[in-house]
């Protein structure tokens, strides 16, 4: 009988629903630990996955016909490492909300000296730190215009700010973004800024994007925040850039290597402010809400041979509407 594996502990309200859409199917709940592991006597009747398999889990399933991740990130399903005929779907436009509203928090955080009076705070000391910035009036840079870099755009500019949006494709400019450019433009827009946000994928041609003369080339005092990738950032020229004082701050929910190792120095630098790629997990109920309605609206396309939501272009990574 075919099977559909669910890899999450799922809620009993998914449990109760996704049977009444995939009544042909045989419907194994993770019980578990989310590993990403199947059973491989499971895996030779397996047709669908619902969450982030293993590679090793793929290749024990000879019949497989569709990938329902529950990440927006597709790194490590592409350019090979699933086969041509898998149909592979991500869960973008679950993360939007949330990491956004990450993202700002950390900018404001930053622009706003919020960390160090914090580090004050734990001291005991009544100490000011001195001139804070204002977001109103500033130029914001956004690499990345998806679901979750529009949504930062939006909140960005109703804060007052001029957004500039890049992306890799040429496409119509989203009202969210007051003008928008090519990935080559980059450095050309770099001296602009003054914060610089990155929501980009693990895919080829993001990593290392922001590099030693990238850093070089960013308005002294500027302050870059991370809510895509870890890689995207060379962490070493971060790091350089922190400490030399030309880089004001760095807000990070991404890290490269991930996760951040015990003693590495950006730990230690005040200027910089990380958490632990949180922003985009289920702490929120709302986030979670959004990715089960996704995985129970795609199951009913699949069974009707409809075009499924997210579907990702598995050669690029990207959904294929090209975000």
């Amino acid at each position: 009988m075919d099977k559909a594996i669910v890899l999450f502990q799922a809620d009993a309200s998914f449990k109760e629903q996704l049977p009444k859409i995939l009544t042909g199917y045989e419907i194994i709940f993770n019980e578990g630990p989310d590993t990403g592991n199947i059973d491989p006597a499971a895996a030779q009747d397996t047709v669908i996955i619902f969450g982030n398999p293993s590679q090793e889990s793929i290749k024990l399933c000879p019949r497989l016909r569709w990938i329902q991740l529950q990440s927006a990130g597709t790194d490590g399903y592409v350019n090979g490492e699933i086969g041509g005929g898998v149909l592979l779907t991500c869960a973008s436009g679950g993360y939007g909300h949330g990491v956004s509203e990450h993202m700002v928090a950390m900018t404001f955080e930053l622009v706003k000296k919020l960390h160090l009076y914090r580090d004050e705070q734990n001291k005991g000391r009544w100490m000011g730190r001195g001139q804070v910035k204002s977001i109103r009036g500033s130029v914001v840079l956004v690499l990345g215009l998806g679901d979750i870099g529009c949504e930062y755009a939006w909140r960005m500019k109703a804060l007052g700010a001029s957004v500039i949006g890049v992306r890799r494709t040429a496409q119509a400019k989203p009202d969210c973004v007051d003008e928008q450019y090519l990935t080559e433009k980059l450095d050309e827009l770099l001296p602009r800024a003054d914060i610089v946000a990155l929501i980009l994928p693990g895919v080829a041609g993001t990593a290392g994007i922001i590099g030693r003369e990238q850093f070089a080339k960013m308005k002294e005092g500027a302050v870059i925040i991370n809510g895509g990738r870890g890689s995207a950032i060379d962490t070493d020229a971060l790091c350089d850039a922190l400490e030399s004082g030309r880089l004001g701050g760095a807000g990070l929910d991404v890290t490269m290597p991930e996760p951040l190792p015990e003693g590495h120095r950006l730990w230690k630098l005040e200027n910089a402010v990380i958490t632990p790629h949180v922003a985009g997990g289920r702490n929120m109920s709302e986030t979670g809400q959004h990715i089960m309605k996704l995985n129970l609206e795609n199951a009913a396309r699949f069974v009707k041979e409809e075009t499924l939501e997210s579907l990702v272009d598995i050669k690029t990574g990207y959904r294929r509407s090209g975000k």
